[in-house]
Order: C-alpha cells, then structure tokens, then sequence
C-alpha cells in the first residue's frame, strides 16, 4: 500500500441486502471498474447490537419504518459458507476479497478464512478489547476514524501496536460518518494532520456524493481509498442512497489513477512529451532590420521572436554592443 500506487477499496458493505447472487454481481462490477479489493461486512447481529438500539436518522429515512437496527442488520448477515463462496468467487475473478468484522465472533472467523488484513470500522475506535483482538492476530490494519478526535485515534493506534501490529502495517483512514457527508463536513486537511502528527501511513474512507473528494485524497498523498458502491442507488437499504453505482466507481478508479500518473516525481524539468516544443514555442534573439558587418548590436536592430532554435534571449545583455561579423536580413537569426 505504499505510494505512488492508490490501494481502491470498493466497499459493497451490505448493499448486496443479503442475496448472494447480488454479492456476486457486486464483485463483477469492483472488477470491471478496476478497484484492488472488494470489502463486505462481517458480524452477528445478536453479538453486534441490542435488540432495543436505535437506528441512525439516515437508516431510519432509508429503511423499513418501525424496523429496529437489529432487525435491519440481522437480514445483512453472511455466514461462513456465504464467505467462503464469495471469496472462492473473488479469487476466480482476480480481485482481493476484504471485510470488515463488527464482532470477536467475526475477527475469528475472518482469521480462520485467511483474510490477508483487518478493516476496523469508524464505529469500533473506541472498542478496547475488539481492537486488541485484531491486534492480537498479527495481521495488516487499516483503521477508519469517523466521529474520532486526534487523542481518539492515537490511543486507539497506541492499543494496536501494544497488541502486537507492526507501525508499518497502520494505516488510519481518515472518514466522516454521516452518510452522505457534506462537504462542509469533509475536512480533509485533517488527514494530512494523522500523517504528520501520528507517522502513519494515511488514506480516505469517502461518504459524499460524486468521486471529487477521493480523488482529492490521492493528489494530497493518500494510499488507500475506500468508497462505498451499489449496483442501484435507489435500492432499499440503508447504504444504497450514498452508494456510487458502478459506472461512477469505474469513473473513480478511472480518475485517481489520472491523477497518480499526473502527481509525477516532482523535479522539475521538461517532460519527454513537451522537448520537441522548446523551439517551436522558446524565441531567439533575431535582426529587427538589416545589419552590416561591423555594424554594433542595439535594441534598434535586435529583437526577439520564435522559433527557439537561435541565441536564447537571456542571453541579451551579452550580445548588446558587439560587433555584427556578417551581413543580416531582417528576421534572420542572430549568429556571434
């Protein structure tokens, strides 16, 4: 997950509301549009929330009225063989089979599956003995901080590498959990702030609308990008409305790798596709008017003018006052 390559985390979540068949379809469209991984979401309902918890606002204008959030969750679940077939699936597809587990019931069914890292979710930064669980399995991180303060996400890193994750397996992601976030809300600067103040690697979980924010991220230095994605915005389900349909996620990929080949080594110097303009669009220093032999160089009988393939004009002041050694017509180019 190092730079300048983007790690593109297409986040199906539970936009597949419980079929498999839509699970799968999900995975065809991470492909097609190009993502690294695709993430779905791990839990058990009765070990996640209380029968009595309330939804958040966006659930309860997304879903069914009266539902509570563990009846809304509970039709999400996967089971193990559900993730066994969708991974089997992924690896037939070539693409990365990732989720994230809300539960210790989860973490360990995702380790006996040999998921190759843990996705903590924003919700879980202050879950001390879930976070020392994933700790603890030895295996990559990468940690969402939504809703977090700075102190937040350095205890929550500090409880992670007392577990046993290597710093250089960290990377926080940094998220907003309102769904879909306004851009008001973004604050984007602050990622750069976890990089500098925590010597993490750092990377975006986006939940606005359209893909400008993520792609944003990139040019800024993020290395992974996280973005929630459905086959159809206006399915029913707490996630699809905020959700970029698969068009718009092959459009994402599409920019942010744009815009890594356009971030460049940062030296400064003509690129291999401009040399060849240097002497069309680069001047030289030609006769203004007619020039004799011995005739001294002035600014009434120089001036400047394309193409570039003469005296470069800085170097004006040298030439001034010498003496012309042949005959010049107007527009010629200058030769000492």
């Amino acid at each position: 997950m190092s730079k300048p390559y983007t790690t593109i985390i297409a986040e199906a979540g539970v936009n597949h509301n419980g079929s498999i068949a839509t699970a799968k379809k999900m995975i065809d469209a991470a492909v097609n549009a190009g993502a690294d991984l695709v993430k779905f979401q791990t839990f058990k309902a009765k070990n996640f929330v209380t029968e009595t918890a309330e939804k958040a606002d966006y659930q309860k204008n997304l879903t069914e009225k009266g539902e509570s959030q563990f009846e809304m969750i509970k039709k999400l679940e996967l089971d193990q063989s559900a993730h066994m077939e969708l991974i089997a699936y992924s690896e037939q597809k070539n693409i990365q089979f990732l989720s994230t587990a809300f539960d210790h019931d989860s973490i360990d069914m995702l380790a006996e599956l040999d998921i190759p890292l843990y996705k903590i979710p924003s919700g879980e930064i202050t879950n001390l003995p879930y976070m020392r669980h994933i700790g603890r399995k030895n295996k990559p991180v990468i940690m969402s901080t939504g809703m977090a303060t700075l102190q937040e996400v350095q205890t929550a890193l500090n409880v992670l590498l007392e577990a046993g994750v290597k710093k250089n397996d960290l990377t926080i992601l940094h998220c907003n959990t309102e769904y879909p976030t306004p851009m008001e809300d973004v604050n984007l600067k602050a990622m750069l702030t976890m990089r500098d103040e925590l010597g993490v690697a750092v990377g975006y979980s986006d939940h606005t609308l359209g893909i400008e924010v993520p792609v944003a991220a990139v040019a800024l230095g993020a290395s992974v990008i996280e973005k929630h994605f459905t086959l159809d915005r206006t399915l029913p389900g707490p996630d699809h409305a905020a959700s970029l349909e698969p068009h718009e996620l092959k459009e994402m990929v599409s920019a942010i790798r744009n815009i890594e080949k356009a971030m460049g080594n940062g030296m400064k110097k003509p690129s291999p596709s401009e040399i060849k303009n240097i002497p069309i669009a680069r001047k030289s220093i030609v006769a203004k008017k007619s020039i004799k032999i011995g005739e001294k160089f002035s600014e009434s009988n120089l001036t400047v003018k394309r193409p570039g393939t003469g005296i470069c004009p800085m170097q004006w002041d040298d030439i001034m006052n010498q003496k012309s050694k042949k005959y010049f017509n107007m527009d010629d180019l200058i030769e000492i």
